[in-house]
């Protein structure tokens, strides 16, 4: 992924975070050497006693070291999880240590055998994940998913998480990373300024074009989006398509299937956001904006409709005036044959962290994330960062902000509905051929039928070049 040297933005960081889930195959230094020799050899576990209390057999009066990647999100709800373990594990000791530069802090102990019990890999910073994992150096988190939840031991971890958490963090049949943050992606909308003037959120691409009349009659650019970033306006696009074409589609765009990218669900969808831009409903000199830019004049009224992830409110914090009332909808429906439901949407999970297969105390960096992924933990975290944590049922009773109740009623809404494409993090040139083409297209340069055409010439390439490693789901 290419940042040219752009300071680094919020969407940015979860392309980071999610590529460590992913297994994204980057090229870096680190790649081939970040376990060092021997690693694919577990280190030696001194073991306590198995119990209920104590799934793991943690040791007594043992040390868990935890490396935690102290960025936007702090690190106060990891230190409630040592908390807790020590005052579940008298005797067990946590030692929490914030870093912003994992990789360069930690490469040197992976190579000498001697990493940390738990790693928080994220950030710009963050260690190759393809290469600890070509290298063995991870642990199986299995165990730790099948083991009891510590708020109701009638239940497994892996069923207190938000749908598709344990997916994203399996490779070859094994689970090596669990993701903490939960991001979902849809159209933001101030509910001030809907109920002022009458309108209704749509439902349907035909509710929403109509909408769009109204709303530029009323003086008001329809949408506008972060023009220097266009992934951003492709999460509705390629939401749009996954919802008509249904997890087939999603599965042979990431799979780099012959004329994936010529599915009815893509064209139409490219087709819906070049109507959009065709009637003039995307807020002029908009390609020109930043994030940061295009997101205050949304803030300040000159447009009704952004896209983003579920970060938007905390970015949008002092920026938006009092009363704005931000919320999340879901994508519309572009056909009443879709294949999946209106309330569908696009979710995707961050904060990677990791149990070393050299850690020389594997059972207690499990422990710990059993108490990290507690309700108790989670709802730290979610009040903290007003952000979904992985953990289902973490915001229940809180006074939500109107962004976070509207994406955590999104996500509850979406139930199994929900989907993510994983070619983004999988395949860099990929994403930037998709990027590069939707600029192209909302900006009236390409035709829908091009825009197709070219992002399959650039999957088909990807999927012929024999020196790319290529990942299947």
């Amino acid at each position: 992924m290419t940042i040219d040297k752009k300071p680094l933005q919020r969407r940015q960081f979860l392309k980071f975070a999610l590529a460590a889930a992913a297994i994204t195959p980057l090229a870096g230094s680190l790649a081939s050497c970040a376990a060092g020799g021997g690693s694919d050899t577990p280190a030696a576990q001194e073991t306590g006693a198995v119990s209920a209390d104590n799934p793991f057999g943690v040791p007594a009066n043992s040390a868990v070291d935890a490396v935690i990647f102290n960025g936007g999100y702090g690190i106060d709800y990891v230190e409630f999880a040592a908390k807790q373990m020590q005052t579940l594990h008298e005797g067990v000791t946590v030692k929490v240590s914030p870093s912003t530069q994992i990789a360069q802090e930690l490469q040197p102990r992976f190579v000498a055998g001697d990493p940390p019990d738990v790693v928080n890999n994220s950030g710009g910073n963050q260690i190759d994940f393809n290469g600890l994992v070509s290298q063995g150096a991870l642990t199986d988190l299995g165990e730790l998913v099948d083991a009891p939840s510590l708020d109701d031991p009638a239940r497994k971890v892996r069923d207190t998480l938000l749908p598709g958490i344990v997916d994203v963090g399996s490779y070859d049949g094994k689970f090596l990373s669990l993701n903490y943050a939960y991001s979902a992606y849809g159209v933001w909308y101030s509910q001030k300024l809907f109920e002022s003037k009458g309108w209704q959120y749509p439902k349907t691409w035909d509710e929403m074009i109509a909408l769009c009349k109204k709303i530029k009659a009323a003086g008001i650019a329809p949408w506008t989006y972060q023009g220097k970033y266009p992934e951003y306006i492709n999460d509705p696009l390629l939401s749009m398509a996954a919802k008509t074409g249904g997890p087939a589609l999603v599965q042979a765009v990431d799979n780099l299937e012959p004329n994936a990218w010529k599915a009815p669900g893509l064209l139409g969808a490219a087709e819906a956001f070049a109507e959009l831009a065709g009637k003039g409903y995307i807020m002029s000199g908009s390609e020109a904006l930043s994030h940061t830019e295009a997101q205050a004049a949304w803030s300040q009224g000159k447009a009704a409709f952004i896209p983003c992830g579920s970060w938007l409110e905390s970015e949008q914090k002092g920026v938006a005036p009092a009363g704005f009332d931000m919320v999340m909808g879901a994508v519309p429906a572009l056909t009443a044959s879709d294949k999946q439901p209106v309330a569908a949407v696009q979710a995707a999970s961050s904060e990677s962290f990791l149990v070393p297969s050299k850690a020389k105390n594997q059972a207690g960096g499990k422990e710990y994330l059993r108490m990290l992924f507690s309700k108790a933990s989670a709802t730290e975290f979610a009040k903290a960062n007003s952000t979904l944590p992985a953990v289902a049922g973490a915001t229940d009773g809180l006074t939500l902000s109107s962004g976070l109740g509207s994406v955590r009623d999104a996500v509850v809404a979406a139930g199994d509905n929900t989907f993510t494409y994983r070619f983004r993090t999988w395949y860099a040139p990929l994403a930037k051929a998709v990027d590069d083409a939707t600029g192209e297209l909302v900006n009236k340069r390409i035709s829908p039928a091009d825009w197709s055409t070219r992002i399959q010439k650039a999957a088909d390439a990807l999927a012929k070049d024999a020196t790319v490693t290529k990942y299947t789901r």
